[in-house]
């Protein structure tokens, strides 16, 4: 694996990218915003999800050179820590430029309650009981930072509970492949507090009030016809998705709460 690959790597591409489409859908769904804030929002957030994955592998490097996680280039040396150090400063100075470039109050929340919550969760609340609420505070923070930039006005509140909820399943859903690991190099969030066979009905639990807060607030079922048939073949889905992660075993819970969390986004988009 070369330098460039394994930095890639050790960012989390997957979730960075994944943050990054939907913060801009979700743009284009309140907006749509200029080209020019567009592209502001775009950056300020990737470069913010770059910060974050780094940091994560940078903080978590001897726990996971202890589990033998061969999936992490920091962990294995494959990358040094003083270029990761160097991609982080270089990341921090263009989202702050960035997030700053949305206004100052948006960017100042994407900052502080997005970014910050991110990075206090890396630095050790991870281990904690409340290792669910940078997750929270972070997710119901985008909501915030898309409308104050895009059109000057909060989003309504069932937006902000929607993405607060989906950022608690997240939480649980992320945790769930690696408890095992976590728990034996002394990670004790508030997953691996409670019974492991208990955190995916959670992560479902969760998801699908998110789901139904979602629906209700997006006013589907009152416009009928064809808007109704949608919001119910939905609420249905998440509902035997729900069950299936209550019910399932091996990794079968894991992909039916993501499947969850997935239509909880598109319910995020959905026209208004």
């Amino acid at each position: 694996m070369g330098r460039l690959s394994a930095l890639i790597v050790a960012s989390h591409p997957g979730p960075g990218a994944a943050v990054t489409v939907f913060v801009g859908l979700l743009a284009l769904s309140l907006g749509p915003p200029s080209p020019g804030l567009f592209l502001a929002i775009l950056v300020a957030v990737l470069s913010g999800q770059l910060i974050v994955g780094w940091t994560n592998d940078l903080i978590d490097a001897p726990r996971d050179a202890a589990s033998g996680r061969v999936d992490k280039p920091v962990a294995q040396g494959v990358v040094a820590t003083t270029t990761v150090r160097r991609c982080v400063a270089v990341s921090g100075i263009v989202c702050v430029a960035f997030s700053l470039l949305l206004g100052v109050v948006p960017g100042i929340v994407h900052l502080v309650v997005g970014v910050g919550s991110a990075i206090a969760y890396n630095m050790g609340l991870k281990s904690t009981p409340v290792s669910w609420l940078p997750y929270t505070v972070a997710f119901g923070s985008v909501p915030v930072v898309v409308g104050l930039a895009v059109s000057d006005a909060m989003p309504p509140a069932w937006m902000v509970a929607v993405g607060a909820l989906l950022g608690f399943g997240a939480h649980l859903v992320n945790v769930l492949p690696d408890i095992a690991d976590d728990t034996a190099t002394g990670v004790r969030g508030l997953a691996h507090r409670l019974p492991e066979r208990a955190v995916a009905p959670l992560a479902a639990a969760v998801l699908l009030v998110a789901s139904v807060v979602g629906l209700w607030g997006s006013g589907i079922f009152a416009r009928g016809g064809t808007h109704a048939a949608i919001g119910t073949v939905a609420l249905i889905l998440v509902l035997g998705l729900a069950a299936v992660a209550t019910t399932g075993h091996g990794r079968t819970p894991f992909r039916a709460a993501i499947m969850i969390a997935g239509v909880d986004v598109l319910v995020l988009l959905l026209p208004r």
